[in-house]
């Protein structure tokens, strides 16, 4: 399952940290802008390399406290080769925080016939593509996310 569509769609993804080592709050410290690195698994890193400038990804933190989305950032640098083993890297920028976390629980709840969502079947993955119906249900359980105007689908039409 792809995360987006071809050629000039907007993708949509999920990026997983624990909290304990990058959180929202540090993504809002650090001016909202980072580096994503530290994605060793391959098709993590796969999918770091398909994403595009203006691509929307969901924040999520993990862990065994924090299951949830907790905001939306954007792709402000396609991938590059950092590091001896030229791990892909993007940078990303803080869009805005998510009105309502949307804990992973409510997700599984409110997204019924999903399942085929990356994040319920690969949930080790770091990086998994989010299919646009999946995209605007979870903005619909979250309330959306500051900065969306006041259609939490906003990013999702080009």
């Amino acid at each position: 399952m792809a995360g987006a569509a071809v050629g000039d769609k907007k993708q949509f993804w999920l990026l997983k940290t624990e909290p304990a080592e990058w959180s929202w709050a540090d993504q809002a410290a650090n001016g909202g802008r980072t580096k994503w690195d530290g994605v060793k698994n391959k098709q993590a890193q796969k999918h770091l390399k398909s994403m595009k400038l203006g691509d929307l990804c969901f924040f999520y933190h993990s862990g065994a406290k924090a299951r949830r989305i907790v905001g939306v950032v954007s792709v402000a640098r396609e991938w590059y080769s950092e590091g001896d083993g030229g791990d892909a890297v993007v940078d990303v920028e803080a869009v805005g925080e998510m009105r309502e976390p949307v804990d992973l629980k409510e997700m599984k709840k409110g997204i019924e016939g999903m399942k085929d969502f990356a994040l319920f079947r690969q949930p080790r993955l770091s990086v998994v593509p989010v299919a646009k119906e999946i995209w605007e249900k979870i903005c619909e359980l979250g309330g959306g996310f500051e900065g969306d105007g006041t259609d939490c689908r906003h990013g999702s039409e080009e």
